[in-house]
């Protein structure tokens, strides 16, 4: 077998990665020289900077307007473990996962705040059916599978009268795909993923039945201090005007704000979510036309617009995890694709970032040099045989 030929056109960012994700396009650490860089956070500058970013947040996600914002410590992970220690144990508890990081908020539940929850679970490539969700329960799932490329379709299968809260993790939703708000509690992401932010910072947003479960529920063990919401059985409303529980970035918090008002410049969320959903279409389009590719979605209705993950399907590929991380290996060696081999937990393959900072050209530069490193890592094969 002959070597593939070498593709002509490559991607001008070979950024593809699934967090941190591409910087949002021709972006510049210039953009960031009106950070307040050697203030204090709770200096006039810096409250406002950090009101700035939950004011821009709420505008371009169309968060309603009494739902809380708040900017917290420990990127998506801390919000989550916020909502979860903070509210969970005040009626019983239904946890879904089909991906890794959902499993893992299933192990901090059942094994660290040790509550007797009903686990339901898909594997890699499928979601959990909702209609067999108990809503009157509290119920803790994420939109988009960052590390399975599923995502929920919509919210229609969530009462608007359910008894209990949603806690959402929408981290590689947020920004990329529609949250419809009047469904769900506790909403979390990290602006790492689709604005391509820097990390250690995730955002917490609640709605009035979220800040009513605080206010009326003590959960029975301690809270570290960077969990805290509430002073004297009331809401500490300064965390969701700015004043942040602990010591924030103020280069990050920059960073986040010049990727929201690029945000506006495109038009808003819409265009966001239309660039993620223009970018995810090459792949599909891709895969289509390939018997040796596919898409890790069963249900292209539930397949991610942003971290879409693929499976090799070809009979001659007997180590498909070996496979797949050959590919990848020589995607980076060339340098038209880093950091897209799966992640450690899910099936062998690869996966895409398509999110809204990246651009449609460059996918499409991508995919002839799929083709190209699958056909030279089959040939390999053959040599070896």
């Amino acid at each position: 077998m002959s070597a593939p030929a070498t593709p002509a056109t490559r991607p001008a960012n070979p950024r593809f990665s699934s967090g941190p994700c591409a910087k949002i396009p021709q972006f510049s650490l210039d953009m960031l020289a009106d950070a307040p860089l050697g203030r204090s956070h709770r200096a006039a500058i810096g409250k406002s900077k950090l009101a700035e970013a939950i004011d821009l947040t709420r505008e371009v996600l169309g968060v309603p307007a009494d739902y809380r914002i708040g900017i917290v410590p420990g990127s998506d992970t801390g919000a989550v473990e916020m909502a979860m220690w903070s509210m969970l144990g005040a009626r019983p508890v239904e946890m879904l996962a089909w991906e890794s990081f959902g499993e893992g908020w299933v192990t901090d539940v059942v094994k660290q705040l040790k509550l007797d929850a009903e686990v339901k679970k898909a594997p890699y490539g499928q979601i959990v059916d909702f209609a067999t969700v108990d809503f009157d329960k509290d119920v803790v799932f994420t939109w988009n599978g960052t590390t399975s490329g599923v995502r929920v379709a919509n919210g229609d299968a969530i009462p608007a009268d359910r008894a209990g809260l949603t806690i959402c993790d929408a981290t590689s939703a947020a920004f990329a795909m529609e949250l419809p708000f009047d469904k769900l509690d506790v909403v979390t992401f990290s602006w790492q993923k689709v604005l391509g932010g820097e990390g250690a910072h995730g955002v917490l947003i609640l709605s009035p039945r979220a800040v009513e479960r605080l206010e009326s529920y003590t959960p029975a063990w301690p809270l570290p201090k960077i969990f805290r919401m509430t002073k004297g059985g009331k809401l500490n409303e300064g965390i969701f005007k700015g004043e942040t529980i602990n010591t924030p970035s103020m280069l990050a918090v920059e960073d986040y704000l010049v990727a929201l008002k690029w945000a506006q410049s495109l038009g808003g969320r819409k265009a966001l979510i239309a660039r993620a959903e223009a970018n995810a279409k090459v792949v599909w389009d891709f895969c289509a036309q390939k018997d040796w590719l596919a898409n890790l979605a069963e249900d292209m209705a539930l397949a991610s617009t942003t971290s879409v993950c693929l499976k090799f399907t070809d009979a001659r590929i007997t180590d498909g995890a070996a496979f797949a991380k050959a590919v990848a290996k020589r995607l980076e060696k060339e340098g038209v694709a880093l950091d897209i081999g799966a992640y450690r937990d899910a099936p062998a393959g690869l996966r895409i970032w398509c999110g809204s900072t990246v651009e449609t050209a460059d996918v499409e530069a991508l995919m002839p040099w799929l083709e190209w490193a699958f056909e030279a890592e089959i040939a390999a094969l053959a040599q070896a045989a």
